[in-house]
């Protein structure tokens, strides 16, 4: 009968060989699956700065390149020089 207790001390030790491998996947899926949402938020966090900086900067420089108008320049004419 030994042998019969053996076989089941054995069967016994791999399931929970297996129980625990399968916990410890799962622990390191979740675990990756976290470290995923985290990196993907900032990605897109530096995306949406670097757009905006982007914008301002292009409106800067249309801003540099607009010449002034004819009103701007006939205002300026009559101000007085102090």
């Amino acid at each position: 009968m030994s042998d019969g207790s053996s076989k089941a001390a054995i069967h016994l030790s791999r399931k929970q060989e297996e129980e625990r491998a399968r916990s410890d996947y799962a622990r390191l899926r979740k675990a990756e699956q976290e470290k995923t949402v985290r990196l993907r938020a900032l990605r897109l966090a530096k995306e949406a700065a670097d757009r905006r900086t982007e914008d301002e900067a292009a409106a800067a420089k249309v801003a540099a390149k607009k010449p002034a108008s004819k009103h701007r320049k006939a205002v300026a004419a009559r101000l007085p020089i102090d």
